[in-house]
């Protein structure tokens, strides 16, 4: 199997740590903020902007697609996500052709599709992913139920809909995946475990 995993996750659902985890197993490159980091260095944009610009869905409807010719765009900030997309497909490519390699995110599965990687789709229940959210959250961080429900919701409402431009295909949708992994009520660590054993 390819030595190239990609990793979607919902969030709360723990795939950022399944995905640090098992590169550690598998002793091989984990790229998720660092990512955020080369685009800035090479752009000239700050960090915070980039990862704003990457967590926010695009404005527009149609899909846009590396390799093909984009629609005309009136839209500075839309051209600028456009562009930061780009960069970011340029970097994941060039990260993965040096060495394996794991990617959480960053429609890394799509932008590889041609090197076969191994895609994976981390999730979990609501209850299980406010739990974790609660048990990572910082001591000053006073959600209610409610209000951290709606951020979840958002957060992967966003995440499926930038998902879904770039892509043109579906967010957590299983055919799009080698490996679906329902986290709730699961031992990362164990999981982790087990997905690298399938992977060995």
């Amino acid at each position: 199997m390819s030595r190239i995993i990609t990793i979607g996750r919902e969030f709360g659902s723990g795939g950022r740590e399944l995905g640090r985890r098992l590169s550690e197993i598998l002793e091989i490159p984990y790229y998720d903020q660092e990512i955020i980091a080369e685009i800035s260095k090479s752009t000239s944009l700050p960090e915070q902007y980039v990862q704003r610009v990457m967590e926010h869905r695009p404005i527009a409807s149609f899909p846009i697609h590396i390799g093909r010719s984009f629609y005309p765009v009136e839209n500075p900030i839309m051209q600028q996500g456009i562009e930061i997309y780009q960069e970011q497909s340029r970097i994941i490519r060039e990260m993965a052709e040096k060495s394996d390699c794991l990617f959480v995110g960053r429609c890394a599965d799509y932008i590889l599709k041609d090197m076969n990687p191994f895609r994976i789709f981390v999730y979990a229940s609501m209850n299980s992913k406010k739990k974790r959210c609660r048990d990572n959250a910082r001591a000053d961080e006073k959600l209610t139920d409610k209000e951290l429900e709606k951020k979840i919701i958002g957060i992967d409402k966003n995440r499926s809909k930038y998902y879904e431009f770039y892509t043109d295909h579906i967010w957590g949708d299983r055919l799009n995946y080698d490996l679906c992994v329902n986290t709730t009520k699961m031992d990362i660590k164990e999981m982790a475990q087990a997905v690298a054993n399938l992977l060995s």
